[in-house]
């Protein structure tokens, strides 16, 4: 089997941002006390790769039993982002992917497929100067299996010569 294609996620695999986005979300719901904010943390943690706007929708069910209309999902989403930001733009890379993605990307066609939102990775992305590696970059709110599969018949590329490197249940769903 010869690999030609390589999809990535991003949080704790090409930048070590996981507990920038943990912090934003203890900060987020610590206004309701520390119990329910330790529950978002567990929760986050347990669903690596979920997207944020699912988690905000869930939380909300869970913790004050609504149904949250989408603009306050996307009222929340934007809290979020404006908290993380920054700090993922700046977090310290997974040893040895920037080194990975540059030595390889002549030779190998690379995508990312995350649960953050598309405009927002596709800044940070910019931002670390990583875009020009990547034949394109993906996100929320289309889930990671979507964007595989999108991807796969978009592409024409063959699921042999194709791998998902991901640290979340989430990743090894959209590899398989």
């Amino acid at each position: 089997m010869k690999i030609k294609n390589i999809f990535f996620d991003f949080d704790g695999v090409i930048a070590e941002s996981v507990s920038a986005k943990t912090d934003a979300f203890k900060e987020m719901y610590l206004p309701y006390g520390k119990e329910i904010a330790d529950k978002v943390v567990d929760f986050h943690i347990n669903n690596g790769g979920v997207s944020r706007f699912e988690k905000f929708k869930h939380w909300e069910k869970q913790f004050f039993n609504k149904t949250i209309s989408e603009d306050r999902v996307q009222e929340l989403a934007k809290q979020f982002s404006d908290l993380v930001l920054d700090k993922v733009i700046h977090a310290e890379e997974v040893p040895g992917a920037n080194n990975f993605i540059k030595k390889y990307s002549k030779k190998l066609n690379f995508w990312i497929i995350t649960g953050t939102p598309t405009n927002e990775i596709s800044i940070i992305a910019k931002e670390r100067n990583l875009s020009s590696y990547f034949v394109g970059i993906h996100g929320s709110p289309k889930n990671k299996r979507y964007w595989t599969e999108y991807l796969l018949n978009e592409h024409n590329l063959k699921r042999e010569e194709t791998i998902f490197l991901g640290d979340a249940t989430t990743d090894q769903d959209a590899a398989q």
